[in-house]
């Protein structure tokens, strides 16, 4: 499941699979109404994670619980890369993925996360993104991920940019919903 946000930290786009899994409208999660759905125990967590990593335009990770249609809860992983733009300069947001974790965490775990790195767990069932442009999105975070780890940094720059002009298309995808509701 991919999301979106602003240089604020502030979600604009959160892909069709947030609805399916949370029962949460998607402009309902969209600036941080998506923290509705993170369990009340862990939302302190996310939102310290979050707040940290967005001061300082660094990658995140954070485990946590969401709350599913029936409030029942499912664990997941989410984190973002940063987008600086296509000269690398401001701070733009992060793109971003959540994906559940298999079945069988427990409730003596609490929520954690780290302002470090972000290494995407494999995808899992229902976050898996549907559109093409979630799909791209998902697959060059991974690609973000694993670059570093392998000498090829000198192709970063350019993961970067795609990175940013892909979370533009999916920021246009939203214009796009709002003006025609």
């Amino acid at each position: 499941m991919i999301f979106l946000t602003d240089a604020a930290g502030q979600c604009v786009y959160a892909s069709s699979e947030w609805a399916k899994l949370t029962g949460q409208e998607i402009k309902d999660a969209l600036g941080r109404g998506s923290l509705a759905r993170v369990h009340p125990d862990d939302r302190s967590t996310v939102e310290d994670i979050i707040n940290q990593a967005t001061q300082q335009g660094a990658e995140f990770n954070v485990r946590y619980r969401l709350l599913k249609p029936d409030d029942t809860c499912r664990w997941v992983a989410a984190g973002g890369v940063p987008s600086f733009g296509l000269l690398g300069d401001a701070f733009a947001g992060y793109l971003g993925t959540i994906t559940e974790l298999a079945e069988g965490a427990t409730d003596t775990i609490r929520a954690y996360g780290k302002v470090e790195r972000f290494r995407p767990p494999a995808p899992y069932q229902t976050t898996t993104p549907n559109s093409a442009l979630d799909r791209v999105a998902d697959h060059l975070i991974m690609a973000h991920s694993l670059i570093e780890d392998d000498g090829g940094k000198r192709a970063l720059p350019d993961l970067r940019n795609a990175l940013f002009k892909i979370g533009q298309a999916l920021a246009e995808k939203v214009t796009e919903r709002e003006r025609l509701n």
